[in-house]
């Protein structure tokens, strides 16, 4: 479904990506871990075309988008779930749900608002309360239905266990999980390796803008260089 060849990209003069190459096959959890500063959010950001890219390329179920714009993507299927959650925080719970449904065509948006509630029943009891006022876990919620209400064929992850309390980060990750279950395509960047690993199929290590290791997630969670330096073992 994704393939990318040798990309690079530059803020200024400093090289954040040095010719990664990774590919997400349909239906696959793919996680990507490394350090603060390893480049995987840039890579993120890259795939989603809000950060230029200085060379290689991205190809989605055959199309080269490495030059196509950010709304292009979404529109092909590529939707990201910022870090930081961004959710806009005067709006309602339900504004914020249908304002990720702008792509798509207006009868889909009562089908897809329907599913988010059910996967989310928090967000149902909060529809008409303002963004701004729920919880941390709440936003967090919000901002992977805000995605899913753009119907994605590859929905991007970026951190989204940061700031929770481990409850929280246990029901986020089981909802990732039910994604995965459910055929939901997902490239996923956490600072919990050991979560991220433990329900990747596959995954990537990243290290100052390259990709040291690679291989299947059990694999990389037994492997010796990998927890002693992601996993703190």
């Amino acid at each position: 479904m994704l393939e990318v060849e040798a990309l690079s990209s530059r803020y200024g003069r400093i090289t954040a990506l040095h010719e990664v190459s990774l590919r997400v096959d349909g239906g696959e959890l793919v996680a990507l871990v490394g350090a603060n500063g390893a480049g995987k959010s840039t890579l993120l950001r890259a795939l989603s075309g809000v950060q230029p890219v200085s060379g290689g390329s991205i190809r989605f179920e055959g199309s080269d988008v490495t030059r196509r714009s950010p709304r292009s993507r979404v529109q092909m299927g590529i939707v990201q779930v910022p870090e930081g959650r961004q959710v806009f925080t005067p709006l309602s719970v339900e504004d914020n749900l249908r304002l990720g449904a702008f792509v798509r065509p207006p009868g889909e948006a009562e089908e897809s608002l329907a599913r988010v509630y059910g996967l989310f029943p928090i967000l149902a009891g909060k529809r008409r309360e303002a963004a701004g006022t729920l919880s941390g876990g709440q936003q967090q919620m919000l901002a992977i239905g805000r995605a899913l209400m753009a119907r994605p064929r590859l929905l991007l992850l970026d951190e989204p266990s940061m700031g929770l309390a481990p409850r929280l980060v246990a029901e986020i990750f089981a909802t990732i999980r039910a994604l995965r279950e459910a055929a939901t395509t997902i490239l996923l960047v956490d600072q919990n390796a050991r979560a991220a690993l433990s329900i990747a199929d596959r995954a990537y290590v990243l290290e100052v803008g390259r990709v040291a290791l690679a291989g299947r997630g059990s694999e990389l969670l037994d492997d010796d260089a990998v927890r002693q330096a992601y996993l703190g073992l």
